[in-house]
């Protein structure tokens, strides 16, 4: 099956088969394929101006870091441009780790540990990869990099016993969306981000698949306890439409008595990027945020998350053990027990569901053994929407 063209929310393979697509290019593509905003905007700056060097002001970037403090995190702080979730996440442990040596520990070491947490998915970089607490993916990776500890998500009391005097940072995700779609506890990440103010901590929150009004407001967290206010923020994903884009974002809070922005310890040379906030990219990403904001698709994505949950527990499927998630980041899990046929030798319920979805004309994406993902376009149709529940029913009630 090789994809040929989008439109909105289908994907076409190069045998002309229509498919409707509930992946999104796993919470990239916002606004669906093709969408005119999208393409006019690059379109437009590729006639004037692709890329320059950093060297140089680039006024696009100021403009939308303007708008993302503003509008998307609504907290003081100054934003880096990178090209991938991946890379955000490297950016936001290399802040953690500076401030680590700026704050050290009491007896003048540096501090350089951050507490990740099990099921957590950062990226596959080699930095990345060790704050991702799923060995899966470190396999034959090794030596990986140190300075990580992992504990179970949710579990406040574990967290609190993790912390030792070279901790600088907790990292976590709003929804854990590839180790299962596991959203944070209101409880949890009030409690995480006491702790770091108790014990001198960077909270750092990975907005990758949760960010840019998927969850059901501009931010995951903000879905869950907009009280919060974190220290770091890493996005990709959808804050580029399908454009490949990332960025992180560091608050403007004082970390000492002199008033020192945490945003300012990042001196010119510390970090770069080649391809980060290239004129191309800012002028396309842009576009797309302020599509999000214009059409407020975050309250949109609340509402058709609610949606999704409530019909498909409505069915009452028997190998259906709930549906989790956050506006349209849904995940939907399976109780491999209650399956109607054996499944295939090898094969997780997740994988098992999704591929007989992709054969009905339903593109979704498993998150982790047990658990189908569903993260259709922010803008998806509403009959759009309710044609790909329909093939989900079906394939579920086979099941």
């Amino acid at each position: 099956m090789d994809m040929e063209r989008g439109e909105g929310s289908h994907l076409f393979d190069t045998e002309g088969r229509r498919y409707v697509d509930f992946c999104a290019g796993i919470a990239t593509c916002c606004l669906g394929h093709a969408n005119p905003v999208v393409v006019d905007a690059l379109c437009a700056q590729a006639r004037k101006l692709m890329h320059c060097s950093n060297l140089y002001g680039i006024p696009g970037q100021e403009r939308l870091a303007k708008m993302i403090v503003e509008d998307i995190i609504r907290i003081p702080g100054r934003v880096f441009f990178s090209n991938s979730g991946a890379e955000s996440n490297d950016g936001i442990i290399k802040v953690a780790r500076r401030f680590g040596h700026r704050r050290p520990a009491a007896d003048g070491s540096p501090r350089y540990e951050v507490i990740t947490f099990n099921k957590s998915f950062h990226g596959r970089t080699l930095g990345s990869m060790a704050a991702t607490g799923q060995a899966k993916i470190q396999i034959e990776f090794d030596p990986l990099l140190v300075g990580f500890k992992y504990v179970d998500f949710n579990d406040l009391d574990a967290l609190r016993a993790a912390i030792s005097p070279i901790t600088c940072g907790i990292m976590l995700e709003a929804i854990q969306g590839e180790g299962g779609v596991n959203p944070v506890q209101p409880e949890f990440l009030r409690g995480a981000a006491a702790l770091c103010k108790e014990h001198d901590l960077l909270l750092m929150i990975d907005e990758v698949q949760c960010g840019f009004c998927r969850c059901g407001a501009p931010m995951g967290w903000q879905a869950v306890c907009p009280e919060v206010q974190p220290d770091l923020v890493s996005c990709a994903k959808g804050i580029g439409g399908g454009f490949p884009m990332g960025c992180f974002w560091v608050s403007n809070r004082a970390i000492d008595a002199q008033g020192t922005p945490l945003s300012s310890i990042m001196n010119a040379g510390s970090h770069g990027s080649t391809f980060g906030g290239t004129p191309l990219a800012t002028a396309t990403s842009a576009a797309v945020v302020a599509e999000l904001l214009k059409q407020n698709l975050a309250e949109r994505a609340r509402k058709l998350g609610e949606y999704i949950k409530a019909t498909v527990e409505g069915w009452n499927i028997p190998c259906v053990s709930g549906v989790r998630g956050l506006g349209l980041l849904r995940g939907v899990g399976f109780d491999k027990s209650r399956f109607r046929h054996p499944l295939p030798e090898g094969t997780t319920p997740a994988a098992h569901v999704n591929n007989l979805c992709r054969q009905a004309g339903l593109l979704a994406c498993p998150a982790g053994p047990d658990t189908l993902r569903l993260i259709p376009a922010l803008n998806i149709p509403q009959e759009v929407l309710d044609e790909g529940l329909q093939i989900l029913h079906g394939v579920l009630e086979e099941a």
